[in-house]
């Protein structure tokens, strides 16, 4: 999962140098494989949306593209105390508008995402949730306190808040007390709001000229960016969902650069001295999410009328059902790894060596008998068909394999657009879902899809199936408020093989994310899956 390969066809090659790009219109066409669902930078955190964000808004913390933290809007951070972040800001910085960034933005950010009403699932206040007092001294610091201890503050700073300008709305004095919305006396800013582009100013090195939604973001470039200019002038993201058309697109020209073309392609382009493309392993875990709290269960069909999704024999079934290493090599075409625990082999809090879930359809039989069900039952999978990498032929592999055990599985695929909120209703019975490891470590993928919804230190925001392990829960609350890192490690590692052993999620394999571009210009592949255009750069440009 550490090598990052790279095929800069054509671009590098002698007797194929592009033309100089200085005389080319600098604008940048991307097509998508999946697109925003909207420029509310607060509204639903998807990796799409994050990346879009990326553009027009910054953060204190940012990721280069092995997602190590680096200074952004702030210069410099530390621990006080246990409970106590002091951030430093830049001196130097203005949003689009003109107006100075100062520490009353980060304040003002802060009180929004604990006050909009119009995010999915709660999305931003992972961490803002935890934190019991913003204070700030002057301009240029930040002091964020928390009710117990949180080490990962820098990273969740990087994750989960995107600045925005304080003067969007009427307000007083700001001071932090999200029940009275922190001093804000006009209405918060609305989904609407951003857009339209009215709110859409940030100190991001773009700014929004247009957002229509299944058509296409147009941005221009920030001028008084506090950071390196980026090459482009004008960016234009268009979604194409289908791999096939994405790449026609690229091909005829009509794209300069392309998301996630079908790994099966790969060899036309490895073969055309006028493409390249970059291959990057991912944190991105893609499992299935099982509803283990209801009974009866909306799409689950069994002949003693009960769910036996939360049965834990029926569970590791599913998972021994699964032939890990066929969808890996057929239909990700090698551009995936298998997944035996919910992180990848090497990052904090993952098991040294996790034991392979092996593919036994006969073991798996065994189990559903010795559950009650040796007939099986009937369930549907509720999946996206234009949010992960061929989510959609992923669903229809695993329910043939569930076919195989006597489950007569059945197949929903909708667009994220339609997927995404019914999930977070919890309207489905057995649902697909993909996670990044942004923070480097296990405990954020923890507290919102595994810990009890009434654990102290879940933030159950994604715990769409109601799992609930109090021996999980009691190693995880120790491990979330540990800063010293070893220890931190080890309650992490305890809480990864507990998971394992109850099957709260069925993990199938980490992504690889593939971007293909025309000669000329270059990509650094990023393992948050990011495409950003200010990474976009011409051929030898560093």
């Amino acid at each position: 999962m550490k090598l990052r390969t790279t095929l800069a066809l054509a671009a590098a090659s002698a007797g194929l140098a592009a033309l100089p790009l200085a005389s080319q219109a600098q604008t940048l066409k991307i097509g998508l494989s999946s697109e925003p669902t909207s420029a509310d930078p607060h509204y639903h955190k998807m990796t799409q949306n994050d990346a879009f964000s990326a553009h027009v808004y910054s953060s204190l913390v940012g990721r280069d593209a092995d997602m190590k933290l680096v200074p952004a809007l702030a210069t410099s951070w530390k621990n006080l105390d246990d409970l106590t972040w002091e951030f430093k800001l830049r001196d130097d910085v203005k949003f689009s508008n003109g107006k100075p960034f100062t520490s009353e933005d980060v304040l003002f950010t802060i009180c929004r995402t604990l006050n909009n009403e119009t995010n999915v699932s709660q999305s931003y206040m992972d961490m803002t949730k935890r934190i019991t007092d913003v204070q700030t001294p002057d301009p240029h610091t930040v002091i964020v306190k928390t009710a117990q201890p949180f080490p990962l503050m820098p990273a969740e700073m990087a994750r989960s808040l995107p600045i925005i300008w304080n003067g969007i709305v009427e307000h007083g004095k700001l001071t932090f007390d999200p029940k009275k919305g922190c001093g804000v006396t006009g209405p918060w800013p609305t989904v609407a709001d951003f857009n339209n582009g009215k709110d859409a100013i940030g100190t991001g090195p773009y700014l929004l000229k247009s957002y229509v939604k299944g058509t296409g973001i147009e941005l221009v470039r920030n001028e008084n960016y506090w950071g390196p200019k980026p090459y482009w002038k004008e960016v234009k993201f268009v979604p194409v969902p289908a791999a096939g058309p994405r790449l026609t697109g690229l091909l005829s020209g009509d794209f300069d650069m392309i998301e996630n073309p079908a790994a099966r392609d790969l060899t036309r382009l490895k073969d055309n001295p006028k493409f390249g493309y970059v291959a990057t392993p991912s944190t991105r875990l893609i499992f299935f999410q099982p509803d283990v709290a209801r009974s009866p269960s909306p799409f689950v069909k069994s002949a003693d009328g009960k769910n036996p999704l939360q049965d834990l024999r029926v569970r590791k079934a599913i998972s021994m059902a699964i032939d890990r290493k066929a969808i890996t090599a057929r239909i990700m075409d090698g551009m995936a790894t298998p997944a035996y625990q919910y992180m990848p082999d090497g990052m904090f809090g993952a098991l040294p060596k996790a034991p392979e879930i092996k593919y036994d359809p006969e073991g798996a039989k065994k189990l559903l008998a010795e559950a009650g069900y040796p007939n099986g039952f009937e369930l549907t999978i509720s999946t996206t068909n234009d949010r992960y990498v061929n989510d959609g032929q992923v669903a229809q592999a695993v329910a043939q394999y569930l076919s195989r055990i006597g489950i007569k599985a059945n197949v929903d695929a909708m667009t994220a657009s339609i997927y995404f909120p019914k999930r977070a209703k919890r309207e489905f019975s057995f649902s697909i879902g993909g996670w990044p490891a942004e923070t480097g470590e296990a405990s954020a993928l923890f507290q919102l899809w595994v810990a009890s919804l009434d654990s102290p230190n879940s933030l159950g925001t994604s715990n769409y199936g109601g799992f609930s392990n109090a021996d999980f829960d009691k190693v995880y609350k120790q491990a979330i408020v540990t800063v010293d890192a070893p220890k931190r490690e080890k309650l992490l590692q305890e809480s990864t093989r507990i998971a394992l052993d109850n099957v709260p999620l069925i993990p199938l394999h980490f992504e690889s994310s593939i971007w293909a571009f025309r000669k000329g210009i270059t990509y650094e592949g990023r393992r948050d899956q990011y495409t950003l255009a200010m990474s976009v750069k011409p051929a030898g440009q560093k």
